[in-house]
């Protein structure tokens, strides 16, 4: 009866420290690497393994061919040249930084909450970002409307 009641508090213990502690993956945007588990460089198959069957839009720009993913909770997902991620993004509330930080979140925190971040008005449009808007690049984007991230995005810069 001791052991049994013994084993029962230590695995009540255990759950609730489970069930307290953060988790992994509430930390679904990694700044300058991915969002939801979709990373810059991933191809589609694994972008549909991670997330599922997308609605498809395909198109060509200035810079060739493409493929968008769009997914449910705002996640979008595009492949200049259709081969490999070149962003992901999204515009749902439930992406958020190991420290919390996504689309709703103001602008200070942000600038307290993302080591590096640098937060301009270029053109009328305020966003936050972290690396260099040069060809070739990884950025991750962090828009602003209202003083509150509306989208976060990360990519590699095509020009």
């Amino acid at each position: 009866m001791r052991k049994t009641l013994i084993a029962a508090t230590t695995l009540m213990a255990l759950l609730m420290a489970l069930l307290l502690a953060p988790a992994a993956s509430q930390a679904v945007i990694q700044p300058q690497r991915s969002i939801s588990g979709v990373a810059v460089g991933m191809n589609q198959v694994q972008v549909r393994a991670a997330l599922g069957v997308p609605r498809v839009t395909r198109g060509s720009n200035d810079f060739g061919p493409y493929t968008v993913f769009r997914y449910t909770g705002g996640i979008t997902v595009t492949f200049q040249g259709n081969t490999r991620v070149s962003s992901v993004e999204t515009t749902g509330l439930g992406d958020r930084t190991v420290r919390g930080v996504g689309v709703g979140s103001t602008e200070a925190i942000v600038r307290a909450r993302v080591a590096g971040v640098r937060c301009v008005t270029e053109s009328g449009f305020r966003h936050c970002h972290l690396g260099q808007f040069l060809a070739g690049r990884r950025i991750t984007d962090f828009v602003i409307r209202s003083g509150r991230v509306t989208r976060v995005t990360v990519g590699v810069v095509i020009d």
